[in-house]
């Protein structure tokens, strides 16, 4: 890799110049990523697309005069990218599964409870469990799941009103659904035995 008075490498002429490369600045950027992107999983994949973004402008022969700031461009652009595709779950995400593998709505796993004795029992104990899944939630995602499903807050408001980023708050969303979905779906599958 040649480099200039005072500049970056212009471009990685090897495979050996751009393995030093990758070495060099993976670990200052994987850190860059994380401080943006709360779910390891989408940073190392961010990471990965940056790297193979790098290997595919080399083997182009593209001039790169600035890789180090090329290299972080890339990754806001990425992150950037998955933040658009996020959604956040719903709460109509938490019911578990029924029978034939399908996500039942809250609707049918929450017995009608008319006329029937045995199905007001059977909904009042959901609800109960539902009531305490919510309850036993850490703090940080019980505040975000119930200011978004009942308050019906933005996660652009919670992030102003808060200061928190909006990729924590979409994370601590879903944490709070992943353990309400299984809170729930223990309690159907007890129910439904």
């Amino acid at each position: 890799m040649t480099e200039t008075a005072g500049r970056e490498p212009v471009a990685a002429p090897s495979d050996r110049g751009l393995t030093e490369l990758v070495g060099r600045e993976r670990s200052r950027l994987a850190a860059f990523i994380r401080r943006r992107v709360a779910d390891p999983i989408d940073a190392e994949d961010i990471l990965q697309d940056v790297f193979a973004e790098l290997v595919e402008a080399n083997r182009l022969l593209m001039p790169i005069e600035h890789v180090t700031a090329w290299l972080y461009r890339v990754a806001r652009n990425r992150i950037i990218d998955v933040f658009r595709k996020k959604t956040p779950e719903r709460f109509d995400d938490v019911a578990p599964m029924g029978a034939d593998g399908e996500r039942l709505s809250l609707d049918e796993f929450l017995p009608s409870s008319a006329d029937d004795p045995d199905a007001a029992l059977m909904r009042q104990e959901l609800l109960d469990t539902l009531d305490a899944a919510v309850a036993e939630l850490p703090s940080e995602q019980r505040d975000v799941f119930l200011w978004h499903e009942l308050d019906g807050r933005t996660f652009a408001e919670m992030a102003s009103a808060t200061g928190l980023s909006i990729n924590t708050l979409l994370s601590r969303k879903r944490y709070a659904v992943q353990r309400l979905r299984a809170r729930l779906q223990q309690a159907y599958d007890d129910l439904d035995t």
